[in-house]
This record gives C-alpha cells, structure tokens and sequence, in this order.
C-alpha cells in the first residue's frame, strides 16, 4: 500500500521484488536480503515488508515475535510487568538502498514497522518493539524515536508501546 505523502509501496516482499539489485552497503544485511529472506517468509521466522518504487526495492524490514525477560528491560519498564516471558516484536533487520541516502527513507522504514506493531497490537499482545543495534549510529538513530536500552545487554532497546501508539497518533 502507498501510504500518504509518501513516493514508496509499502508491501510485503513477494517474488516481483528484484532483491539481486538492492544493496545498502552493509553485508550482512544485503546478503540477508537477497539469499535468505524469502526462506524466512515461507518458514514464518521473519515477516519482510519492502518499500519500492517503480518496481525498485527502495529499503526494507524485517519483524518477528519475541520473549523477553523482565529482568533484561529497562527498570521503569519492568516495574509493571508481570514475571514471566513476555510478548514483544522484533525488528529483526532494518536497511535502506544507498540509491536513496539522506533521503529520510530510515524513517519511514521504521514508522511503517511502529505503524504496522500498533495495528496488530489490537490482535496479538505486544509489550513493544525489540531491535539490536549494529553499532553507535544505529543505536543513536533508535534512541532518537525513543527507544529504551536493556538493562542487561546495553545494545538491545526497546520501544514501549504506548510510545509507538503516540508516534504513529502524532503523524
């Protein structure tokens, strides 16, 4: 679906979606994209939804269902939870084409994940979004939109729900 204000399809990754021309310029990711990622979908480890234009992946994402630990989150969190497993999303991979640098394409991308986690939250329980942070600028360009770091594992954060719930309100 094309969202509003917005040049890029935001769809689930299907078989039209050339993955061999995306490349974001980090490996691992790239790699992730072109020779694993439809494997996930068919098995149900990863949802992966790909923003495109004109028939060229732009960037994408990935999400998937995750346990955690209340003693690994954030204190203020964890203080209102109960003491088992809890349910969270996680976004699992998160890359944009260096075609489109410095053109906010990150945003979007996450927006569209937090927008997504908030819809579904209505159907299946979430206490947030999960992701680890591959360096210092990632973990900066989370914090940014309010993310919160473990307590345990300091490049893993989380953003609480009613966070997500008043991001997507606010836009």
């Amino acid at each position: 679906m094309t969202r509003a204000g917005s040049r890029f399809i935001s769809e689930p990754l299907g078989d039209h979606h050339d993955r061999a021309a995306f490349t974001c310029g980090v490996e691992s990711l790239d790699r992730y994209f072109k020779q694993q990622a439809t494997q996930d979908v068919r098995r149900h480890i990863a949802a992966v939804h790909v923003f495109s234009e004109a028939g060229t992946v732009a960037g994408y994402y990935t999400l998937s269902a995750l346990s955690v630990y209340v003693r690994d989150l954030p204190e203020a969190l964890a203080k209102r939870m109960p003491r088992h497993p809890l349910p969270a999303t996680l976004l699992g991979r998160l890359a944009r084409d260096l075609r489109y640098r410095d053109q906010g394409l990150g945003e979007m991308l996450l927006y569209d994940a937090i927008e997504l986690t908030v819809y579904a939250s209505a159907q299946i329980a979430t206490i947030g979004m999960v992701v680890d942070a591959e360096n210092g600028h990632a973990f900066r360009f989370y914090e940014r939109f309010g993310f919160e770091p473990f307590t345990t594992t300091p490049r893993r954060l989380i953003l609480r729900l009613e966070t997500m719930r008043r991001l997507v309100e606010d836009r």
